[in-house]
């Protein structure tokens, strides 16, 4: 289980799966010898021997204030995915419940609603797709949730079985995309991958991180925020997104913990010239 303490708040990681694929798979407009130059820093945690990308679907557990709250809940169990990701059978639940049993998670926190990341949301019982965390808020970007229950289509977006039930059960709120959750944990404005994509900083005892979602899928559209990922909504709001990120948390303390990122899963943004890299702790 692999766990960083910031201040007060504890986040722990909870793997579904992680995958090696080639780059072109999943990120749009890749060149192939800028990504052998970055093969230095990227192996052997985020890159195969073999040159492919290694990608990790996980949650992330943190504890604040008293509070539990789950950021984004995978791809789940028994259930129809896109690209024949699908159906899973997984030990996901067993893996959370050592950190949290599911009646004592206080805040589901969605980054957006991808079928990666709301599929924990609900669980097949009897049939029936039912809340997952029975006693938890979950918590939607209102720009994020009225996007997509607005007139558009995503081959991404299936809000039926992992987020109808959640609002049909009365758990869900619509926040703000600055909204905080306690005093340590807020969320931040990351739009692009979709519109109302949000990312969550995490503040206590003079310490930070930040969860990316997916405004980056992997380290190396850091140093390459051109790079987008192919199911970005908003591709040149993405890269600018990118762009921003890396101004802010370039040559700082925060630590950016990557919903994909494989391996150790955090690290430090450190620029070097016109790029940067992820230096990851040791």
């Amino acid at each position: 289980m692999m766990q960083w303490q910031i201040g007060d708040v504890r986040i722990s990681k909870v793997l579904e799966q992680q995958v090696a694929l080639p780059a072109e798979g999943l990120i749009a407009n890749v060149d192939a010898e800028r990504m052998r130059q970055h093969a230095s820093w990227l192996k052997p945690h985020f890159m195969t021997d073999d040159g492919e990308i290694e990608l990790s679907i996980h949650a992330l557990v943190v504890e604040s204030a008293g509070k539990t709250i789950v950021v984004d809940t995978c791809m789940g169990n028994d259930r129809k995915l896109p690209m024949d990701l699908g159906p899973l059978d997984t030990a996901f639940l067993s893996e959370l419940e050592k950190v949290v049993a599911r009646e004592d998670v206080d805040f589901v926190m969605c980054t957006h609603l991808h079928f990666d990341h709301v599929g924990w949301n609900t669980m097949l019982v009897d049939g029936k797709w039912v809340p997952t965390f029975p006693n938890a808020r979950y918590l939607f970007a209102r720009e994020e949730y009225e996007h997509w229950t607005g007139e558009v289509k995503d081959d991404n977006i299936d809000l039926s079985i992992a987020v109808t039930p959640i609002v049909e059960a009365g758990l869900h709120d619509l926040v703000e995309s600055n909204h905080s959750i306690t005093k340590e944990v807020t969320l931040e404005p990351s739009p692009g991958h979709t519109p109302g994509h949000v990312s969550v900083r995490i503040q206590s005892g003079g310490e930070d991180a930040v969860i990316t979602g997916d405004l980056v899928h992997h380290p190396v559209q850091l140093a390459e925020p051109t790079w987008g990922s192919h199911p970005d909504a908003q591709p040149e709001r993405a890269v600018q997104t990118r762009r921003d990120f890396v101004s802010r948390y370039g040559d700082r303390s925060t630590l950016v913990i990557g919903t994909h990122f494989a391996g150790p899963t955090a690290g430090h943004i450190r620029i070097e010239g016109n790029s940067c890299r992820l230096v990851v702790p040791e």
